[in-house]
């Protein structure tokens, strides 16, 4: 601190200190002149006689001044102020190179935030590096990828790695449900994260109020405990730290609250309202069950390999400890070829997004190297326009480090300037990109300007103003010879040397906006590829979509439950503007965690123990009609056939044609699901269905009767009690309609929470989010990337019309035409256009593979793309090199001559 005081001290007081010297000196000559003239001089002559005496006063002030001041720091303050007063000089170039800059700077900002805060930020948990998802692969299972990447845990893979592991300090699954909330004000559905044993104590984050969930809550006559997120604690407790201990209705059940978890944690990516205890019973589970996800704390020491060899070695104690019930092999998983692919839990977080989010990154900062070319460009036009003042200089003896510090300090303090403004603009960028960001992007609440994001803009400007200004002074500072006085200099035409670094930069120019165009053009067509694709249902924006709840806990029985379910659809058919009504258990897109097993074939011997996997869905009578999903052969269920469990099914065509031949020749054929389980006969075969995206293959589907036995024990009946419910109406969205809607749910029972109400237009437009958000980002670096081009095409043609006016009335005298003199400015330009497109094209078709992954139904090097881009950018280029050209044909040849 005594070292920083003392600096501030000298640097500060530097005034104060050459005022009193001044004042020692003027009191010495004053003193001397009063001894001269009490010797008998006249005051004036003892004046000049004491100061010749003294000597130079000017010179020893200089002297002392030196021993006092930093000659650094001086100069570059002198050359600080002498920057702002040239700047001031030309407002319309410094607010231009501001502007320019702040753009770049500020887009580039916005989007490092999003990536620092979804990508570079550690998870918010304590030791994040030693936790990991337990995914597992299972190659050997037919048909499973078609509607899921990953094999998940079941109940008794759990229980054996959290026994026998020796990776692991700590492991436990999840899976996200929903609850029905009573009691409180109007019945809700909240979203819940059903927990074991080990998930709260892997994560390591304290309870903000109240404490974790205990072993003691997983047990199935425990103490009937949850907890509350954050946010649902805020929104329906109002925060109440007094809510601990508490006693709620959560379906149909008293609850007691053990505690609120703080602001901000999920589970894993999941943002619930309501931890509930899974209360997994060891002793009544078996092999199958796959529906958990599985995360672990690794023990010190213990590498990703490790851990991975760990679980390879678990899954034989799994199939060893385990069976599907009397008379199975416990070792028929093998055939699936079960193996561990355990991941760091920030790839499991982050997903797939890290892509666009890297491919968005990239292109705003090819526009932020544009907008650096544009304004190196707009330094050498101001350096040209200076190059007399700077042979002046260099002829008084200025080296050429002082010339060139000069150019890098102005350079510099515009890239400060333009990173400052660019942090108002990043604000205002991030918030558009959190407002159209894709629904899934995750960790959106922790998305903010941070220190890193600061210190990210801060070098950025620093980059930027040293590349820019590089330009100019390597162009003018690195040699005597370029800054001599010409004589004639503003006489002269403007040399090709000269003009070669401008037609560089427009060159580079081009070929950026080229790139990040074609980018753009590829994702237009992507997504009019996607809109393009028959989803397997129709006229979405008229599609109401509501989800509704029956928990056993309200109705025990199956077929109650379904009756209750077919009331709901009968009072939602009476609602004026309803035309059609039905459920199921999962519409498409919507993210609804899938049913699926193998089914088996009647008259076809099974080639394998190892069937393909079908992904399955549970539906009413209506619903395909309702949703738009045409019969391709056959016919719907009806209730009759619903209630009296007659074992029927639907088939998608993909199937029907996979494993008949053809739709109608599915009709009246007969598949199971198990051997224990009754032949279904196919009563109807649909068009296929883009359950997971527009951009995913339609998985091959049985669709089952919403009440149907059940598959282990056909004399039991099981009905899907959480199921979409679909209503077609020309007043689908409207509030009116959805408050209608939810008064006819009540009217069968007050306690049915209605939740999750969308049209299906939301649906479909949220699965193509991503996409729409990829395209969005590029249009708009690709729009501002061909903005800065053609300026910059139009500026160094608008110059090189300025400078050769002399040559222009020189042509003209001797009789050029002036269309003549039109075609050579727009011909140069051309040139330099077609240069730059050439390398871009060629760099395009290097980097727009690495979008593959982004695109659908277009190729990356895709012809017509690859085509019209380029024609279009020669085309607004011609135009921009018109305009300033056609200057030409108002020069007069007499004017120009006379005006040299």
């Amino acid at each position: 601190m005594q070292v920083v005081s003392k600096f501030l001290n000298r640097l500060l007081g530097r005034g104060r200190r050459y005022d009193d010297l001044s004042a020692s000196i003027e009191e010495h000559i004053e003193e001397r002149t009063e001894e001269l003239i009490a010797e008998g001089m006249s005051p004036e002559v003892a004046g000049q006689s004491a100061r010749r005496e003294f000597g130079n006063v000017t010179l020893l002030r200089e002297r002392s001044r030196e021993v006092w001041q930093w000659q650094r720091l001086e100069s570059l303050l002198a050359d600080l102020k002498h920057v702002f007063r040239r700047l001031g000089r030309s407002p319309g170039f410094a607010i231009t190179v501001v502007l320019t800059l702040a753009i770049g700077i500020g887009a580039n900002t916005a989007v490092f935030s999003v990536l620092n805060s979804v990508l570079l930020r550690p998870l918010p948990y304590a030791e994040p590096q030693q936790l990991v998802s337990l995914h597992l692969n299972a190659p050997g299972a037919p048909g499973l990828a078609q509607f899921r990447s990953e094999l998940r845990l079941s109940a008794s893979m759990y229980f054996t790695f959290a026994t026998h592991n020796r990776a692991f300090q700590s492991v436990g699954i999840w899976g996200p449900g929903t609850a029905s909330i009573t009691g409180l004000a109007q019945p809700e559905q909240v979203n819940t994260a059903q927990i074991s044993g080990g998930i709260l104590e892997t994560l390591n984050v304290p309870a903000l109020h109240g404490q974790w969930l205990t072993a003691a809550d997983q047990d199935a006559h425990g103490l009937g405990r949850v907890m509350l997120s954050y946010g649902y604690w805020q929104r329906r407790f109002g925060g109440d730290p007094g809510v601990v201990g508490r006693t709620i209705t959560v379906d149909s059940q008293s609850r007691v609250i053990a505690g609120v978890m703080p602001r901000g944690f999920k589970i894993v990516n999941y943002d619930f309202d309501m931890l509930v205890p899974m209360a997994l019973d060891p002793t009544h589970q078996i092999l199958a069950g796959f529906a958990y996800r599985g995360i672990a704390r690794l023990r010190p020491g213990v590498d990703m390999a490790q851990a991975n060899a760990d679980v390879a070695r678990l899954l034989n104690v799994w199939m060893d400890s385990w069976t599907n019930g009397p008379g199975s092999d416990p070792h028929w998983y093998l055939n699936w070829k079960i193996a561990p692919a355990l991941q760091p839990l920030k790839e499991t977080v982050v997903g797939s997004i890290q892509t666009v989010l890297w491919v968005v990154m990239a292109t705003i900062g090819v526009v932020m190297l544009i907008a650096c070319t544009n304004v190196a460009n707009l330094l050498l036009v101001r350096a040209d326009a200076r190059q007399q003042e700077l042979a002046v200089r260099s002829a008084l003896g200025a080296g050429r480090w002082r010339i060139a510090r000069e150019l890098l300090v102005e350079s510099l303090t515009l890239g400060l300037l333009g990173g400052a403004a660019g942090v108002a603009v990043a604000y205002g960028g991030l918030r558009l990109l959190t407002a159209i960001g894709p629904g899934e992007l995750p960790r959106l609440s922790e998305i903010s300007l941070d220190g890193r994001s600061i210190a990210f803009t801060l070098i950025l400007s620093v980059l930027s103003g040293l590349f820019f200004g590089a330009i100019p002074v390597l162009r003018y500072a690195r040699s005597r010879q370029r800054l001599t006085v010409p004589g004639a200099a503003r006489t002269a035409s403007v040399s090709r040397e000269r003009q070669r670094g401008r037609n560089l930069l427009v060159v580079a120019q081009v070929a950026m906006a080229l790139v990040l165009l074609i980018g753009a053009v590829l994702m237009i067509r992507t997504f009019m590829a996607m809109r393009n694709v028959d989803p397997g249902f129709s006229d979405p924006a008229s599609l109401q979509i509501m989800r509704l709840t029956i928990p056993e806990t309200l109705v025990r029985d199956s077929t109650t439950a379904v009756r209750m379910q077919n009331s709901v659809l009968d009072k939602l058919a009476g609602i004026p503007g309803v035309s059609s009504t039905g459920f199921a258990a999962s519409v498409p897109m919507s993210g609804a965690e899938p049913a699926w097993d193998e089914i088996q074939i009647e008259g076809k011997s099974k080639d394998s123990d190892n069937l393909p996997m079908r992904l399955y869905n549970f539906v009413s009578p209506g619903y395909f009609h309702t949703a738009g999903t045409p019969f391709i052969a056959g016919r719907d269920f009806t209730w009759t056939e619903i209630y009296n469990v007659r074992p029927i099914g639907i088939v998608s065509e993909s199937l029907a044609r996979e494993l008949w031949g053809s739709p109608s020749a599915a009709i009246g054929k007969h598949f199971r699901e198990f051997d224990s389980s009754p032949w279904h006969e196919v009563v109807g075969v649909v068009q296929d269905v883009r359950e997971n995206g527009v951009d995913q293959v339609a998985p091959a589907t049985v669709y089952w009767p919403s009440l149907r036995g059940d598959a282990s024990a056909p004399e039991k009946l099981e009905a899907f009690r959480s199921v979409y419910f679909a209503i077609r109406s020309n007043r689908a969205g409207t509030q009116t309609f959805i408050n209608e809607m939810q008064q006819a749910v009540w009217s069968v029972n007050a306690n049915l929470p209605v939740a999750e109400i969308s049209t299906m237009q939301d649906i479909y437009s949220d699965s193509m989010a991503r996409t729409s958000f990829t395209l969005v980002m590029l249009a708009i670096a690709g729009s501002m990337a061909f903005a800065l081009g053609i300026l910059g095409i139009y500026g160094v043609i608008s110059y090189a019309v300025s400078q050769r006016t002399r040559e222009i009335g020189i042509r003209m005298a001797l009789g050029a035409k002036k269309s003549g003199l039109v075609w050579m400015f727009v011909r140069a330009a051309l040139v330099l256009t077609c240069v730059g497109t050439v390398v871009g094209i060629g760099a395009a078709a290097a980097l727009m593979r690495l979008m593959q992954t982004l695109l659908f139904g277009i190729s990356p090097l895709d012809p017509i793309t690859f085509a019209a881009v380029p024609i279009a950018l020669v085309a607004a280029a011609a135009l921009a090199s018109y305009l300033p050209a056609r200057r030409t044909a108002a020069v007069d040849p007499v004017d120009a001559l006379r005006a040299e």
